[in-house]
């Protein structure tokens, strides 16, 4: 089930919403109904971007506070939904801490202040380009397209 509280008329997303329906998966405008909980074994979070700035608004603000408040494990792609890219998690109101972070590409300077299980997906950053930004990428065990990694990477 996915949760698309605000749609775009970009082709981009409604391409991504052509194909969920044609795999059958649910697309909601509000999060289910009920106990999540109990209906689900995981929760993933992609709400926001890492381009993410300012207060979390309506709905996402009450979105985001019932992810915060599930006892179900949550992963957040690439960044913690509300936290900044830069500076981590803001410092009032809901605060987003999942257990897991699957970050893109490279990690971002934000998930130095996450605690959780922590892996990176995608090994396709070229030799000079990850030189030029003189980013640390782990090695990546065989044809592995992800890999665990930890705070002091």
């Amino acid at each position: 089930t996915v949760a698309y509280p605000k749609r775009t008329s970009k082709p981009l997303y409604q391409g991504l919403v052509t194909q969920l329906e044609a795999l059958q998966i649910p697309v909601l405008d509000t999060i289910p109904g009920g106990d999540i909980d109990a209906d689900y074994d995981y929760v993933v979070d992609a709400i926001f971007g890492f381009s993410f700035k300012g207060d979390v608004r309506a709905p996402f603000d009450s979105i985001l506070a019932t992810l915060a408040a599930l006892k179900s494990p949550v992963a957040s792609v690439d960044i913690p939904s509300g936290w900044d890219v830069d500076n981590g998690p803001p410092g009032g109101g809901t605060v987003l801490n999942p257990q897991t972070l699957i970050s893109l590409t490279a990690p971002k300077h934000c998930s130095k202040d996450f605690r959780g299980a922590h892996y990176l997906g995608g090994r396709f950053v070229p030799p000079k380009i990850a030189e030029g930004y003189s980013l640390r990428l782990p090695k990546y065990p065989g044809v592995s397209m992800h890999v665990k990694i930890t705070n002091a990477e």
